[in-house]
């Protein structure tokens, strides 16, 4: 009788113990994947929402839309011009450097200067209206190697516009970069990253590929050198499209910044490339 009790007490604890495995089991967090170096950094969501300029969307946000478009990571490869670019798909530490709302006579050439410098080409996305007030910068831009965007002719929030505007917006805009450089453009940066199924569906009939970014140290809102240092160093990773600007207002923030990012990422290992 001691036997059958005793072997019915352990039976018991066995039941008992192999339960709490597995309720451990059940409610216990996934193992975290390794981190390897120059991983991609997960998308923005991971971090606290930043306050956006009017018509700014987040990435992955397309208005017009039934749902929303998926962020892209650079894990996955192929590009098309049906959603917005996130990031660039060039192997490890391949990363992305994109200027926006030039020209502008006082601040690029300060920022083609550190290009130089270091040997980085970048993507300057270029308002149409500034295109035809200096011309001879644009070709400056050009004859260095550096690739130039669409970014319509007046910066609006294309989202609110009709139709007819949008075409006018970028087909000027290419007609332009055409006639001062010689090439005509192969990217389009929507202002305020604001994207909507009009918009797209124009990029597809004008054959452009839209651009967007994945590092963005708002540089326009002047938030300081130090800010736009640490925003960049923090969340630079293989794959992302840095936002910077040397037009539409005073960049001089942004050329400091760029003379303290530059060194220290191509220190880090990160190599720049083009969309």
């Amino acid at each position: 009788m001691t036997d059958v009790s005793t072997a019915s007490s352990v039976s018991r604890r066995v039941l008992l113990s192999l339960g709490g495995l597995t309720l451990i089991s059940a409610f216990a967090p996934p193992a975290a994947a390794a981190a390897s170096p120059g991983a991609a950094k997960a998308p923005a969501a991971a971090r606290p929402p930043s306050p956006m300029r009017p018509g700014e969307m987040r990435p992955g946000q397309v208005l017009g839309d039934s749902h929303p478009v998926g962020v892209t990571t650079p894990h996955e490869t192929g590009l098309n011009r049906h959603r917005p670019q996130y990031y660039v798909h060039k192997g490890s530490h391949a990363i992305a450097l994109t200027i926006d709302d030039g020209p502008h006579p006082r601040y690029t050439p300060q920022v083609l200067a550190l290009l130089q410098r270091y040997g980085i080409t970048a993507t300057f996305c270029q308002i149409g209206d500034e295109i035809g007030r200096h011309p001879a910068l644009v070709r400056e831009v050009a004859d260095q190697g550096h690739l130039i965007a669409n970014h319509t002719w007046t910066h609006p929030d294309l989202v609110r516009e009709t139709r007819t505007a949008v075409r006018e917006e970028i087909v000027r805009t290419s007609e332009i970069l055409e006639r001062t450089t010689g090439r005509t453009p192969d990217l389009f940066r929507a202002p305020y990253g604001a994207w909507s199924s009009r918009v797209l569906a124009e990029c597809r009939t004008q054959g452009l590929r839209p651009l967007d970014w994945s590092v963005d140290p708002r540089d326009w809102s002047r938030p300081g050198v130090s800010s736009i240092v640490r925003t960049i160093l923090r969340t630079t990773r293989t794959g992302s499209i840095i936002l910077e600007h040397d037009g539409g207002g005073d960049r001089s923030q942004t050329v400091a910044a760029l003379r303290t990012v530059l060194p220290r990422l191509l220190d880090e290992g990160y190599h720049f490339v083009t969309p």
